[in-house]
């Protein structure tokens, strides 16, 4: 993939440039702008370059309707904070205002277009119809960059047809996304220790098959534990299970144990009658019992406190981790201490960490957790994990294509 700095002399060439702007909002405040804030290197250097720049970028599934509850306003009022210079948004996509926005700038200045997935094509399973669209969007630039890193698992008009009509780069956060996760699936430091949490086994499937070829160690926590358990011939009370995949997992339990690598269980789970996510409240009195001897009736929800201990040294003693997925319900208080036992340990670890993204990053930062705390929080959850799968990601392989 080429740098920008391969693009030659930007001195008033139009780029488009792809971010990923998908942030919480609580109305129309902002609640985590780390996406924004990891898209300010690659800005300000086009700016510097005194390139005009259009961004495109989406917010939540408005699924091809305009609905101004996604609209990007609140985006271009950080973004232009962030960038201590006016961000002009376009009253659209790739329509009137949007031609006119684009034409209006100047060099160094920067405009962002109404969210790309207002625009059915946008997400069209359709080449021809993605096509015409991306070919709108072509029409607003000289040159393409791609920095959004959280979308290039998908193949959009906005992250892989655009590229094959422009001459394309890839922004710093690309790189940096790529260059790291590229050394944790081929020369990652010693000992190599992944922690993987979140609700369900079927999405880190994948992830465990690659993962276990390179990785030490296995660090299981979150909902998808209670499948590991249950492959392990123990009861789990009410606790959510993917029946499905019981055997998957205790194929992984003998494959790591024949090739003399550790995948590490809960050895306690707080538990409560269940969670109240409305108001982030536990259900009934929160107990701390044995792994092994889950009430019936109760929900797991966290894991315990000699598993925070447990979970915590095997990240410590890591020269690399890698981390996707809360421990628990990290969102209601009496079940966050797992997870913020790892994010502490995570911040202390002599060597590489990395957060792969998701709801990982947005626990940590939830938690009191500075980013500065650990050596990378990835901008892609998704983006991440299909990159630790093996998997090709069309945005990322389009950019290697010659133009």
């Amino acid at each position: 993939m080429k740098s920008v700095s391969e693009l030659g002399d930007l001195r008033g060439k139009r780029v488009v440039i792809r971010c990923d702007f998908n942030v919480p909002l609580d109305g129309e405040t902002i609640t985590d702008d780390g996406r924004i804030r990891a898209a300010l290197p690659t800005l300000n250097a086009l700016r510097e370059a005194g390139a005009r720049v259009t961004v495109m970028a989406h917010l939540g599934r408005p699924k091809g309707e305009v609905n101004p509850k996604y609209s990007l306003a609140p985006v271009a009022r950080r973004l232009s904070e962030l960038l201590g210079t006016e961000v002009k948004l376009a009253g659209d996509v790739v329509g009137e205002s949007a031609a006119k926005t684009v034409d209006s700038l100047a060099d160094g200045e920067v405009a962002l277009l109404e969210n790309v997935r207002y625009e059915p094509a946008e997400e069209s399973k359709d080449e021809t119809e993605r096509a015409a669209l991306a070919a709108k969007y072509a029409a607003f630039g000289d040159v393409f960059v791609s920095d959004g890193f959280g979308v290039v698992h998908r193949k959009q008009a906005s992250v892989y047809d655009v590229a094959k009509l422009l001459p394309s780069a890839a922004g710093t956060l690309v790189k940096k996304e790529t260059d790291i996760l590229a050394q944790l699936t081929t020369n990652p430091e010693r000992p190599f220790v992944v922690v993987l949490g979140g609700a369900k086994v079927a999405d880190k499937l994948a992830v465990i098959d690659n993962l276990l070829k390179v990785a030490d160690t296995l660090v299981i926590g979150g909902g998808m534990l209670f499948t590991f358990l249950k492959a392990q011939g123990l009861e789990i009370g009410n606790s959510i299970v993917d029946e499905t995949n019981i055997e998957t997992c205790k194929r992984y339990l003998d494959e790591a144990a024949a090739a003399g690598k550790q995948i590490i269980l809960p050895t306690d789970i707080r538990v409560a009658d269940g969670a109240d996510f409305e108001n982030k409240t536990p259900k009934g009195a929160v107990e701390v019992v044995p792994a092994n001897a889950i009430p019936a009736g109760k929900v797991g929800l966290d894991i315990g406190p000699d598993s925070e201990k447990l979970f915590g040294d095997a990240v410590r003693g890591a020269k690399t981790v890698f981390w996707n997925g809360p421990m628990g319900v990290f969102e209601i208080a009496e079940f966050a201490e797992g997870t913020k036992a790892v994010a502490q340990a995570l911040s202390e670890v002599d060597g590489l960490s990395v957060v792969g993204g998701g709801d990982s990053a947005a626990a940590v930062r939830e938690l009191g957790f500075a980013d500065e705390a650990f050596g990378h929080i990835s901008t892609g959850g998704g983006a991440s994990l299909e990159y630790l799968e093996g998997k090709e990601l069309p945005g990322l392989t389009v950019l290697e294509e010659d133009k």
